[in-house]
């Protein structure tokens, strides 16, 4: 099993990284302000005015670490990575699989599944922590909860195996989890100030602190993902469920729909809900879009990276794990049933 690596972020504008012996050096306005040595290392992630060596760029892609660049507010702008690893008969396998209809259902059929199912137990999680007051009437989390469990149960193949390889359906109905999940995300949030209160889902740029909060931490799942397949031979950008667009890391995407609920949006509302992050660290810029001061993203990339060292039981596996190693487990699961080991993919689902 691979070991648990770090991921360096750097958020300092007017960084600016090299290479120094074996160890990345951050540098700003000339002075070196921290070392890490590569070997240590398996993704950088630059946000904003962060520039990087062509000495640094080269040795990250000879060691297989993923670097990143990404804007302030976590929008992906590109990356450096080295030669593609892995068997070229697996990437050949995956383009075959993901021209062929019903594979691709079948693929797409266990992610929506997942994502429903772990969407549902953040609801029910709060519904148990915070069980709803007598005579508040009809608690729209529990309607959340009736919501997403019918949406499980109209999953092509559920009742009538003869409907399972019904792509376009299954494509749908994760849509319509996405809306009905979000649509009662705000009586999550515990935090009384108006500034936390979410509305709904939107980004682009996001408009509100959780929303812009939920965007950074879905940009950190998306490279973690995409490093987790690429160092495992696979190609991110050609997914299952979501289907090919220039651009657009397809399997990294699918990946991202079992991972991000406990991952992102579960940190997301301990953030809020614990007062980790107040109003004052958001700011709203010229367009009209809101993103975090340099204080509160670095202490998001921080507990993201605490979140990662926490362990937990894989439910494929049977075996005790760092969260974050979830992303080099799933992508290898998902090569072993591109190859054949497995009769099925094994969508991460929360326990």
């Amino acid at each position: 099993m691979k070991r648990f690596l770090n991921t360096l972020y750097v958020t300092t504008q007017g960084a600016y990284l090299a290479k120094d012996g074996e160890t990345v050096a951050v540098r700003v306005e000339g002075e070196t302000k921290l070392r890490v040595p590569l070997l240590n290392l398996d993704g950088i992630v630059c946000f904003g005015n962060v520039g990087a060596s062509p000495f640094l760029m080269g040795a990250c892609g000879r060691s297989g670490v993923t670097l990143s660049f990404l804007t302030e507010r976590g929008r992906f702008l590109g990356r450096v990575v080295g030669e593609a690893s892995g068997n070229v008969l697996l990437r050949r396998e995956q383009y075959r699989g993901a021209d062929d209809p019903a594979k691709s259902a079948e693929v797409a059929r266990a992610i929506v599944t997942a994502k429903l199912v772990n969407a549902r137990r953040v609801y029910q999680r709060s519904l148990r922590d915070h069980p709803a007051e007598e005579g508040d009437g009809p608690d729209p989390r529990a309607r959340a909860v009736h919501g997403l469990g019918a949406l499980l149960r109209e999953l092509p193949g559920t009742g009538d195996p003869d409907t399972a390889g019904d792509l376009d359906r299954v494509r749908g109905l994760e849509g319509s989890a996405g809306r009905a999940y979000f649509e009662g995300f705000g009586t999550l949030i515990t935090h009384d100030d108006a500034a936390f209160r979410f509305n709904g889902r939107n980004r682009r740029p996001p408009a509100d602190p959780v929303n812009a909060l939920l965007s950074f931490l879905y940009a950190l799942v998306r490279h973690d993902v995409t490093s987790a397949l690429e160092a495992t031979g696979l190609d991110p950008q050609v997914g299952f469920l979501h289907r090919d667009r220039p651009g657009r890391p397809g399997l990294a995407l699918d990946l991202m729909e079992e991972l991000r609920t406990p991952l992102a949006d579960r940190l997301a509302l301990t953030l809020v809900n614990r007062r980790q992050v107040a109003p004052e660290g958001f700011e709203r810029d010229e367009t009209g879009g809101v993103r975090m001061d340099e204080t509160t993203r670095k202490t998001v990339l921080v507990a993201y990276q605490q979140r990662k060292q926490d362990e937990l039981t894989h439910p494929f596996l049977g075996e005790k794990i760092s969260i974050g190693l979830l992303f080099q487990i799933q992508a290898r699961l998902f090569a072993r049933y591109l190859r054949g080991d497995l009769d099925a993919y094994p969508a991460y689902i929360v326990q």
